[in-house]
């Protein structure tokens, strides 16, 4: 019972912050062997790319839908310098490159929420998120396991 309750803190934790808390909570504070630890952090970080696109998808939707019906429409489009950010990204690295830094620096729910805004393809973004988790988890171990005596 006690090795399930570590598994699912550990899926839990990777769901909501992948590369900040659940892959080396998994390696450092569990000393999870390669297999589980590669096994529960793909498997969590696949769950969450999946749930939180679809989640995206719906919330996107809703708004536009919302939008329509109180005639919402703004007659100027505000464009900040966050907007600014954002587009420079897209323009610049595409969707490869959100997916690839999603896992580690905004998290995987904001990351597919902004990939799910300007690609609408859902299996891509999916495709594209879940091949970064393997790296990032592939990645992740190898640095915690190189470097964790310099850590704890």
């Amino acid at each position: 019972m006690g090795d399930f309750l570590k598994i699912f803190g550990v899926f839990i934790s990777c769901v909501f912050f992948f590369g900040k808390l659940g892959v080396p909570s998994a390696i450092i504070l569990f000393k999870f062997d390669f297999l589980k630890v590669f096994l529960v952090t793909v498997i969590s970080g696949w769950f969450s790319n999946v749930v939180f696109t679809l989640f995206s998808s719906a919330i996107l939707k809703w708004w536009e839908a919302y939008k329509i019906r109180k005639n919402y429409e703004s007659t100027k489009k505000a464009f900040t310098k966050g907007n600014r950010r954002i587009i420079n990204i897209k323009k610049r690295f595409g969707l490869v490159g959100l997916a690839f830094i999603t896992p580690i620096f905004p998290g995987i729910a904001i990351g597919a929420f902004i990939a799910q805004r300007f690609y609408k393809n859902k299996f891509k973004v999916i495709m594209y998120l879940n091949v970064s988790v393997v790296f990032w988890s592939l990645a992740l171990y190898f640095l915690f396991y190189f470097f964790k005596h310099n850590i704890v």
